[in-house]
């Protein structure tokens, strides 16, 4: 195990950046932005930077605006406590769930258990091997879910990557038992229409249903036809998940026609993703509402009956936003944070050409009552920590930070780092802790960087796509009370309601 506590202050601006007013030509005419990574088992091509790139960069290391080559970066009321290298699984890590004393990740090989009794030691207690992009994870009691985005020759842990042309072709969900956290047994799969990009769990006593979110779909799959305007939604029996079962696939944007009712995107809206589907969906099943980020659309719905969900309200953002990638409810369930995935998770997007807006989040209010409620956009909140046209960064996953009276929130952004920001004032978002590497390196534009940095019991834990996991402790005065917040189980697309537990 690594532990690391270097510390310097980060000026905030990147002077220059060479091929950065061509890089925001390429995003304004660009037709989709892959989502990220775009479903398959090979991590996306690495375009090599110019010289001139390179060189500016290690300028802007020189004069301080930047970190250099792996150096880590906090502000000041930020602890870096661990980091947990790779082990077995050398994939892409992705998303994280939480349950007791244990961190569950996610990696394109498989998944991996920590024990985090002791934050400032996590220690592995599994890894277990299943590949199958992007393997998005969640936990509900003794089961696990794992997303399988990626075509693959069968439903178990040792399929290999078969073209989605191929009727035998499988894609889906794959549930774990995970009573013995050192010995998790793979005991059910479930196939859907395109996959499962990623999924989100809106549990009850005997139950849990399980949104799947996937997208892309062409005439030549043969279990991926289009149109593909909704959710495929499966129910778990708890005590036999073998019987599980799409019961449900609601359409979200009806519409005439093989292309559905969403966002038509380019050429009608130059810029922006087509909508075929979702790509994330976070539940607040507290108030039995749901906030879905779908490619060219962001939608707020009604989940009183949680198999059939009902879409309340359905917005656009034609100027700004190019991917809607996920969406976060602040506590009181009247904001919600949506995030632009800018680029697909695959370019240099925080710098000064592409500016504050575009890449950003979307913060919006909820006004209104019940199914009269709609989303109002507020303002864009966006990192202005420029980082050098090697680093790909994107608004990426976070989660709130439960204080009362406040609406706080940290974030992952790839190698912009984790930004803990306040939202408060919907219309004057600020940051206010941050940490950060520096780049992986200066010859080639590379994806790595935090996937997803949440809150859990008084820590932030990011899983870092090529370092591992990281531990980090916030000590501020407007944080500090969430610390006395403790669950027992979170999954971040399932939002708890956290100060009203039984």
């Amino acid at each position: 195990m690594t532990l690391l506590h270097t510390t310097r202050v980060r000026r905030r601006r990147l002077g220059v950046a060479t091929a950065a007013a061509g890089l925001l030509a390429m995003l304004l005419a660009a037709g989709p932005a892959v989502a990220t990574p775009d479903p398959g088992d090979a991590p996306a091509a690495q375009e090599k930077t110019s010289s001139g790139q390179a060189a500016d960069a290690k300028s802007a290391m020189k004069a301080g605006e930047i970190p250099g080559v792996d150096e880590i970066v906090h502000s000041a009321n930020i602890e870096h406590l661990a980091n947990v290298p790779k082990g077995a699984l050398q994939g892409t890590n992705s998303d994280m769930a939480f349950q007791g004393k244990y961190a569950f990740a996610g990696n394109y090989d498989g998944f991996r258990i920590f024990d985090i009794s002791n934050p400032k030691a996590p220690k592995s207690v599994a890894e277990v091997l299943c590949p199958g992009s992007q393997n998005d994870i969640s936990v509900s009691g003794n089961l696990l879910f794992l997303s399988t985005d990626s075509s693959r020759s069968d439903n178990s842990c040792n399929s290999v990557s078969q073209p989605a042309t191929e009727k035998s072709s499988w894609e889906g969900m794959k549930i774990f038992d995970i009573s013995d956290k050192r010995n998790p047994k793979y005991v059910a799969a479930v196939e859907t229409a395109c996959g499962s990009h990623t999924h989100t769990l809106v549990p009850d006593r005997r139950n849990v249903y399980v949104y799947v979110s996937s997208y892309f779909p062409s005439a030549t799959f043969p279990d991926c036809q289009p149109p593909h305007d909704g959710i495929s939604v499966i129910k778990v029996p708890r005590k036999a998940p073998e019987k599980s079962a799409i019961v449900n696939f609601p359409v979200l944007f009806p519409g005439e026609g093989a292309d559905g009712g969403g966002n038509p995107g380019a050429p009608t809206n130059p810029g922006v993703t087509k909508t075929t589907g979702c790509h994330d969906i976070t539940v607040l099943p507290s108030k039995d509402l749901a906030a879905g980020a779908c490619m060219g659309d962001g939608i707020l719905f009604s989940i009183k009956d949680p198999a059939h969900p009902k879409v309340i309200d359905r917005i656009q953002d034609n100027v700004n936003f190019a991917f809607w990638h996920s969406a976060t409810f602040n506590q009181g369930a009247n904001k919600v944070i949506f995030t632009d995935e800018l680029g697909g998770g695959g370019a240099a997007t925080c710098n000064a050409a592409i500016g504050p807006n575009r890449g950003a989040d979307g913060i919006y209010d909820i006004v209104g009552k019940g199914d009269k409620r709609k989303l109002v956009f507020r303002s864009y909140f966006k990192i202005d920590r420029h980082q050098a046209d090697a680093e790909v960064c994107v608004a990426h996953n976070g989660s709130i930070i439960p204080v009362k009276g406040r609406d706080l929130m940290v974030q992952a952004w790839y190698q912009g780092g984790i930004s803990v920001w306040d939202f408060t004032d919907s219309s004057k978002p600020k940051e206010i802790g941050y940490f950060e590497r520096g780049p992986v390196t200066l010859d080639r534009v590379t994806t790595a960087g935090s996937w997803s940095a949440y809150y859990y019991n008084g820590y932030i834990y990011s899983n870092d796509i090529a370092k591992g996991l990281d531990v980090l402790k916030i000590n501020d005065r407007r944080t500090d009370p969430a610390k006395w917040v403790r669950l027992r189980e979170l999954n971040v697309q399932t939002q708890p309601d956290y100060f009203d537990r039984h």
